[in-house]
């Protein structure tokens, strides 16, 4: 589905070049959750950006089912740090915003849009306007204006580190959620470790300065995950543990 073939980027500025990613290979299959953690950085944004043909690589290529990257796609959502909803359309109008953007009728989209918001608990929110919701629940109406159109693929940029830690955690459990219902292929940047193994199939572990693919860690877990006690919590204290001991460096063999 999606491929990032001996990637490398660089940026040039007053002070010089920098590489920000170097040498980074990774394939994606069709509805996988994958997960990049890394310290600040090492390039987790920049390489969500290649995915998204935000920025081209410096070297290397990026594949979206075969198709060289080379440009934002329509088959590609973004889902950003911010749910930048505009603030004179209601909850329902701002999910339908991609099918405007797309030159789709409204209308063909507002059951799709109604089912989503409906899915994370906000079926009674449609016409209210942004500044009425909580954060929490603006960033649940952006990750449904991110799904609106079926996207092939959604890219997520730490979406829910501006939240606090309770409503945080209530997401990570609800996009859980969504993903099991969608099955849209989905890569998540975080610094969250427990995001990363609450949601992930598997867990890309960047290296930093420049951004190398330290490890990459399947998280082999039954679904729905909880990080609560359950059948699961050694398991889940494991997967944490490791992720853990790889961000500092400390894992027998990383460097």
């Amino acid at each position: 589905m999606l491929g990032v073939e001996s990637a490398s980027r660089a940026f040039t500025g007053r002070g010089g070049t920098v590489l920000a990613l170097d040498d980074i290979t990774l394939d994606i299959g069709a509805g996988e959750f994958v997960a990049v953690i890394g310290r600040s950085g090492c390039g987790k944004s920049t390489l969500l950006r290649l995915l998204a043909g935000l920025i081209p690589p410096t070297s290397g290529a990026v594949y979206l089912a075969d198709e060289p990257v080379r440009r934002p796609s329509r088959r590609v959502s973004v889902m950003f740090q911010r749910p930048a909803l505009l603030p004179w359309r209601t909850v329902l109008d701002n999910v339908l915003l991609p099918a405007e953007m797309f030159g789709r009728p409204k209308r063909a989209y507002a059951a799709r849009a109604h089912e989503l918001l409906a899915t994370v608990g906000l079926a009674d929110a449609a016409k209210r306007l942004p500044h009425e919701l909580s954060g929490g629940m603006q960033q649940r109406v952006s990750l449904c204006r991110s799904l609106v159109t079926s996207p092939a693929v959604l890219l997520m940029d730490e979406p829910f580190s501006a939240l606090d830690a309770l409503t945080r955690e209530e997401l990570t459990a609800e996009l859980q959620r969504v993903h099991l219902a969608e099955g849209t292929t989905t890569v998540l940047v975080t610094h969250s470790i427990d995001e990363a193994v609450m949601l992930a199939d598997r867990v890309v572990v960047l290296a930093a300065r420049p951004g190398r693919i330290r490890e990459i860690v399947p998280v082999d877990l039954p679904r729905p995950r909880s990080l609560g006690r359950d059948a699961h919590t050694t398991e889940v204290a494991e997967y944490r543990a490791r992720l853990h001991d790889l961000l500092l460096g400390t894992e027998e063999g990383s460097t």
